[in-house]
């Protein structure tokens, strides 16, 4: 399995997103590290991420690999590893080129990756006091106190296959995975 990034290392979900610097008045992260069991399904997807921020657009390509007893990522970018994770729904063990930006942390990509795919009531029942997440067809949304926090829009069902945006509005940054068709 590997990722494909840019800087986005962490695109993927690397969070891709986590690359954002925090606004002042943002609180910390969720910190959400759910077992790679409450995904529900066995995923091996090969992607292509691209995470946009302040003008900057960075590109990851990825292999993730879920099954129920654990999480695998590698990122790629030029053909050469840049990240990888694993997660056995206790311990995290991460490793980042020295080239990827220090605000590319595995926990924020491994945050992104399961708020996008994992279902929304194993999400629900992890969330801190104040957060709610709702899903409406081929949206889910992620609140704190009435505020949308983030969005993520989906090309289809499961929801790791085709086209995933997510807008994460706190951090200011979009990251859109391409999931390569199953067999490809």
């Amino acid at each position: 399995m590997f990722l494909h990034c840019q800087r986005w290392a962490p695109a993927l979900l690397l969070a891709l997103a986590g690359c954002a610097s925090v606004p002042p008045s943002a609180p910390a992260r969720l910190g959400l590290k759910l077992a790679p069991q409450a995904l529900g399904a066995t995923v091996s997807v090969q992607q292509h991420l691209v995470v946009e921020r302040a003008g900057r657009i960075d590109e990851l390509d990825a292999a993730l690999e879920v099954e129920p007893s654990h999480l695998d990522l590698v990122g790629l970018a030029f053909g050469q590893r840049v990240l990888s994770l694993h997660y056995d729904g206790k311990d995290m063990t991460s490793w980042r080129h020295l080239m990827l930006p220090a605000q590319v942390r595995a926990e924020d990509v491994l945050e992104d990756m399961q708020l996008t795919l994992w279902p929304r009531e194993a999400i629900a029942q992890a969330l801190p006091a104040g957060w709610r997440i709702e899903d409406s067809g081929l949206r889910r949304t992620l609140f704190l106190h009435d505020e949308e926090v983030t969005v993520i829009d989906y090309s289809g069902m499961p929801r790791w296959s085709g086209k995933v945006v997510l807008d994460n509005l706190r951090y200011r940054y979009r990251l859109t995975i391409q999931n390569a068709p199953e067999g490809s």
